[in-house]
């Protein structure tokens, strides 16, 4: 299975987009639901219920709040932390479905003192494969959350602050317990080494696999996603 570099990333989706016509919005929703459905796998509800979505203001983050509203449905209770909402309808109506959905938003970082008792579970969806360093000081907070909790992490396609090819570095070397990838790999996952890594986004064209030699694992049956290790 091929693995990313920032540029083969970027040139997969600009493909999605222009030779295949997927919207931004259909491939965030697809992605969204299937990092509800890897963590669904990973942490069931009963034991996992309470989950900080933690969303940044990119199309990671856009993940984050599809995520949420289908942990929603799917009987966890999602609250999220979105710091600097995007200014964009997409978001604004993410936002608001989520809100219609009676899922809580966060004003404040959550206290790392107190983050056990009010969660069960952390999904990191703030930074993705366009990030580039320093962590900008909006986020330097939950940044320093994610580095100190001993609660689970699901990271959606990237651990936020890792370099998308190299992988961990001084800012931000915190190990997510779920990462999750999105439509292939990036070149960082080969440097993970938690206990459970997913593949999701069922949505890559058989000519698009081919064009960049993805070889990508087959998903059961009609499952979101494929687990990788």
């Amino acid at each position: 299975m091929k693995y990313l570099n920032q540029q083969e990333a970027i040139n997969v989706d600009q493909d999605l987009f222009n030779d295949y016509k997927f919207s931004v919005d259909q491939l965030m929703e697809l992605a969204g639901l299937s990092c509800s459905h890897a963590i669904a796998k990973c942490y069931a509800a009963p034991q996992y219920a309470r989950v900080l979505v933690c969303c940044g203001p990119g199309n990671n983050g856009g993940d984050g709040l599809v995520c949420a509203r289908h942990l929603s449905l799917m009987g966890y209770k999602p609250r999220i932390y979105y710091p600097k909402p995007t200014p964009n309808p997409l978001y604004e109506n993410l936002t608001h479905q989520c809100k219609s959905m009676n899922i809580e938003f966060v004003d404040a970082t959550p206290d790392l003192e107190n983050i056990s008792q009010q969660y069960d579970l952390i999904v990191d969806a703030l930074f993705g494969f366009s990030f580039k360093p320093p962590v900008r000081e909006t986020f330097v907070s939950i940044i320093n959350v994610l580095q100190n909790t001993k609660l689970p992490i699901a990271s959606i396609d990237i651990p936020s602050g890792w370099h998308v090819e190299n992988g961990k570095n001084n800012e931000c070397d915190f190990e997510p317990s779920l990462l999750i990838s999105l439509t292939a790999p990036k070149l960082c996952a080969k440097f993970y080494k938690g206990p459970h890594h997913y593949l999701g986004g069922r949505f890559v064209p058989p000519a698009l696999r081919e064009k960049y030699q993805l070889d990508l694992p087959e998903y059961p049956g009609t499952e979101t996603c494929v687990k990788l290790s």
